[in-house]
């Protein structure tokens, strides 16, 4: 069977801050489909600028690097890659500018190769999530320190929630422990998926559970995208909010 995919996004400035430092970028190429979610943090307008780099640079560097004849291990191994060249370029803006010293960004990406599979990655709290079989799974991890705590067996996940650390990330674009760039999930898709990707500007403040039940109840993904983010704002979010809907249609 023949796929398609299906994409709605949305970012809104939110109701408490000044500037949006979300950036969301969905490009189709004629045999790649590259999606993704960021949010820059950082002093004056450097978060801004970390993230429109982060979403320019990673799929700049996919369709360089992913032509026909690159197979699924190979398409793991260009994704690092192309996060890895976005990182290193946010450092060395970071480097020549002191108003950007400390700039960063959180990035997560769905990429589609017209294919049976979707990979996806991300670096920071921005979260990718599937939903199949009215069931939802976070293909992602979190690099908080209150994640760290939880692989560490010191706290649980249900703590991690509500932790003071789980806002305090050790690792993001920008930042040197990007090292070889994160793990990156393979999905084999099927018709009837739908995709999120998300800043926690939306994961932080609705749950899982209820991000499930309203995707649910929204078949149309631009009508989805819009909603999620009306429905983080109604939550009481304090933050910018963006995410990134994708239907997969048999």
């Amino acid at each position: 069977m023949a796929l398609s995919l299906n994409i709605g996004k949305c970012t809104h400035l939110g109701n408490y801050r000044e500037n949006n430092e979300d950036a969301i970028e969905h490009r189709a190429f004629p045999d790649l489909t590259v999606c993704v979610v960021a949010d820059g943090m950082g002093g004056q307008a450097a978060g801004e600028i970390a993230s429109k780099k982060a979403v320019d640079i990673i799929p700049r560097e996919l369709r360089k690097s992913l032509t026909a004849a690159v197979n699924s291990e190979a398409t793991k191994v260009m994704i690092r890659r192309a996060i890895v060249q976005a990182n290193e370029e946010i450092i060395q803006m970071g480097q020549l500018d002191r108003e950007m010293k400390n700039m960063g960004t959180t990035v997560v990406l769905a990429v589609w190769r017209k294919a049976g599979e979707m990979f996806v990655s991300g670096v920071g709290d921005s979260r990718g999530y599937l939903v199949r079989a009215k069931k939802i799974s976070q293909l992602t991890v979190d690099h908080s320190l209150a994640q760290a705590l939880v692989e560490a067996k010191t706290i649980s996940a249900a703590e991690a929630r509500e932790h003071k650390f789980r806002n305090v990330l050790w690792k993001y674009l920008g930042s040197k422990e990007v090292g070889d760039g994160p793990d990156v999930a393979v999905v084999p898709i099927q018709a009837g998926d739908r995709f999120l990707l998300c800043t926690d500007g939306l994961h932080g403040v609705v749950s899982d559970d209820k991000l499930l039940q309203f995707m649910l109840s929204h078949p149309e993904p631009q009508s989805c995208a819009e909603g999620l983010v009306q429905l983080a704002l109604e939550s009481g979010s304090r933050d910018n909010v963006s995410c990134i809907v994708i239907d997969v249609v048999g």
